[in-house]
């Protein structure tokens, strides 16, 4: 059963994700959570909607097909500087956490993502330290992530990402050969 936050009277959110099942889910979910949301696919579609009617909130995908989602997180502070903004990926690292947040998103989270951490984030007061997920990724799941970002960042050759994972490459084939842990 979904929860019931205390909106501002401007609840409108661009939910900008690459992946239609979780975009749509996750959609639905902060609908029900009382925010008017525009499910968005393309980095492309997202700008536009920024310029043309800048929401009070945004929930972005870091890495999207057609680029970045920081791009929109610029866009959308040139048009709405009081846009409260959360960055979610599946490639959790320091780096895009720092990145996000220069560019002024208020968090940064793990997709998957629950509904309910999203909402706290976006309604979280300035200063407020978030709390803890409910359900946070697993150390498995977390190193899992890491591996498989290398492994696209070297362009899916094992060798050289068993190289600078300073693994051996057969220990890297079985990782990668496995599902993804919870």
């Amino acid at each position: 059963m979904s929860t019931k936050y205390d909106l501002p009277e401007d609840a409108t959110l661009m939910m900008l994700d690459d992946d239609g099942p979780f975009r749509n889910r996750m959609a639905r979910a902060l609908e029900q959570r009382g925010f008017t949301v525009s499910a968005l696919e393309t980095v492309t579609e997202a700008k536009a909607v920024a310029r043309a009617n800048p929401p009070a909130f945004a929930v972005l995908d870091m890495r999207l097909e057609d680029g970045n989602g920081l791009d929109v997180v610029e866009e959308l502070y040139r048009a709405r500087p009081d846009c409260k903004i959360v960055m979610l990926t599946g490639y959790g690292n320091l780096a895009t956490a720092v990145a996000a947040v220069k560019a002024g998103a208020v968090d940064y989270l793990a997709k998957p993502a629950d509904a309910d951490d999203v909402c706290k984030a976006l309604l979280a007061m300035p200063g407020d330290s978030p709390e803890p997920p409910e359900n946070p990724m697993s150390a498995d799941r977390v190193r899992w992530e890491h591996i498989q970002r290398v492994y696209e960042l070297c362009g899916k050759n094992v060798s050289e990402t068993a190289r600078r994972l300073n693994m051996h490459r057969r220990t890297l084939q079985r990782i990668l050969a496995k599902r993804a842990p919870r």
